[in-house]
């Protein structure tokens, strides 16, 4: 009996430290700005995030995309800063643009992405380039 009650209650113990582990990565999985239609894929710990159907780029920490622009900026290089901030280095898809991000994590789980140098950040809606403003946020889906 005792040896059952031990078994249980270390089998609880590791699911809950698995658990754990997963939601200490605040810097993986996809988030999303309502208001621009943007979202970020991201995995900054394993940088293991494929481009869709852009293969030729290997393994990335992320990208960023839009629901009305079909083209995508690459995140090639993520550097923690610190347990709530990673600083992106993104390019876009054809190379010809570039720029340098901070991503900032708060304890509600709310994400606020300011570009701090480079090209503007843009997509294109309704065939017009559309600039995203410097400080944006997401949330976590």
């Amino acid at each position: 009996m005792m040896r059952k009650k031990r078994l249980a209650i270390f089998t609880m113990w590791l699911i809950s430290a698995v658990c754990l582990a997963q939601t200490n990565k605040p810097f993986e999985g996809y988030l999303y700005n309502e208001e621009y239609q943007i979202y970020i894929q991201l995995n900054v710990y394993d940088k293991n995030i494929m481009v869709p159907d852009q293969d030729i780029y290997g393994e990335l920490p992320g990208y960023l995309g839009s629901k009305r622009d079909s083209r995508l900026w690459l995140i090639t290089d993520a550097k923690q800063l610190n347990e709530k901030s990673v600083e992106l280095s993104v390019i876009n898809d054809y190379g010809s643009e570039d720029f340098t991000a901070r991503l900032t994590v708060d304890d509600k789980g709310v994400y606020t992405f300011k570009h701090v140098e480079g090209s503007t950040y843009k997509i294109v809606v309704n065939s017009k380039y559309v600039k995203i403003p410097k400080v944006i946020t997401f949330v976590k889906r």
